[in-house]
């Protein structure tokens, strides 16, 4: 009778446990989704004043780096305070992807931003239903991958300023997204097995993901749909 007691208060445990992730990874697409509705919404606000978001584009980005590694960092574990902080760093992001929307609209390219969302938004769903199913442990990328990140951002750095080289800036851009597909992984198992505290952290973590993904296919996606 003891034994079938533990065995019961095991699987009872077992089963409340998955439940208890269950609703942390929905409530964590939740986030997702309404924070890309607020990038949206920070483009769609601030398209017609493209020009002036140009002009102030290094405030405004400077401004999105204090909001995620120290406006979030402040409210973290604080219901409401960081869900707004949230909202107002992915409203940001929204905003300083004015300049390239604009671009690419500009040179009649307009059509591209639908057509890299849906990639995106399909290469992200498939991406985090792999890592979700999948029996392999993916734990062990962090390091490899944010290394490999800094490796980027220099290559970024050096080719912007110094090579210049269209041909570069396309390998760059492309192992972007190859990089963002892994952290896919990385982040949504890391999630799955109940790595964050926060439904709100681990939205960041996606939405980072999704968002540089979505970037890089619409930087690809307008360079090979330019004729000139």
């Amino acid at each position: 009778m003891a034994l079938y007691d533990r065995d019961y208060a095991s699987a009872e445990a077992a089963y409340v446990q998955e439940g208890s992730s269950i609703g942390f990874m929905k409530k964590t697409y939740q986030l997702l989704a309404a924070s890309m509705i607020a990038a949206a919404a920070g483009a769609y606000v601030t398209m017609p004043y493209a020009e002036a978001v140009i002009q102030y584009r290094w405030f405004i980005f400077g401004f999105e780096l204090f909001m995620l590694f120290i406006g979030l960092g402040m409210t973290r574990n604080k219901p409401g305070l960081n869900m707004t902080a949230l909202f107002v760093f992915t409203f940001t992001t929204g905003i300083s992807l004015v300049p390239l929307l604009a671009s690419l609209i500009g040179a009649g390219n307009g059509a591209v931003i639908g057509n890299a969302f849906l990639m995106t938004s399909v290469l992200f769903g498939a991406l985090s239903l792999f890592a979700i199913n999948s029996k392999a442990d993916y734990s062990s990328w962090g390091k490899p991958l944010f290394i490999t990140l800094i490796v980027v951002i220099i290559a970024s750095l050096v080719n912007i300023f110094l090579l210049q080289s269209p041909m570069m800036h396309v390998v760059i851009t492309a192992g972007v997204l190859l990089l963002f597909g892994f952290f896919t992984i990385y982040d949504t198992q890391n999630i799955a097995n109940g790595a964050y505290d926060s439904p709100v952290d681990a939205a960041v973590s996606l939405y980072l993901d999704f968002l540089n993904m979505f970037i890089a296919l619409l930087q690809l996606l307008g360079i090979f749909g330019n004729e000139d």
